[in-house]
């Protein structure tokens, strides 16, 4: 038995804050939170809001860094995140990012997941996929 039931947030330490929301709002399409954004902050909802997953974007530091076993300045650093978007829809949100200026790299399918992912870079240098399972 799991623990967990899904993913409650994920949390970018960025450079740029207004910067890396515009990115999340214009280029990746999510939609705004209130939830706690401010100059520091910028939260977004990850499908729909009444499943509170989100992602934020955040200047840093965030809680309990002082506690990394690893040396300031490599405590936090790029990731890979997947977002999953509907099979008809793959090929829209493509070249809506594209239409912004960023360079999507794919497709990869994934005989083994039975899916279709497309990657771009945010202006952090995050690793961005949109995944569709059941994609052609």
């Amino acid at each position: 038995m799991s623990f967990e039931s899904g993913i409650s947030e994920i949390v970018l330490v960025v450079e740029d804050v207004a910067r890396a929301a515009r990115f999340y709002r214009e280029v990746v399409d999510l939609q705004p939170s209130t939830y706690g954004s401010g100059p520091e902050w910028a939260w977004f909802w990850v499908g729909d809001p009444k499943n509170h997953q989100r992602l934020a974007v955040h200047k840093g530091p965030l809680l309990y860094e002082e506690h990394s076993p690893l040396p300031e300045g490599k405590r936090w650093g790029q990731v890979h995140f997947a977002l999953n978007v509907e099979p008809a829809r793959l090929s829209e949100a493509v070249e809506h990012v594209k239409a912004c200026g960023v360079e999507v790299y794919g497709p990869i399918d994934f005989k083994w997941m039975n899916a279709r992912s497309y990657y771009f870079y945010d202006p952090d240098g995050n690793l961005v996929e949109f995944w569709s399972p059941g994609a052609k």
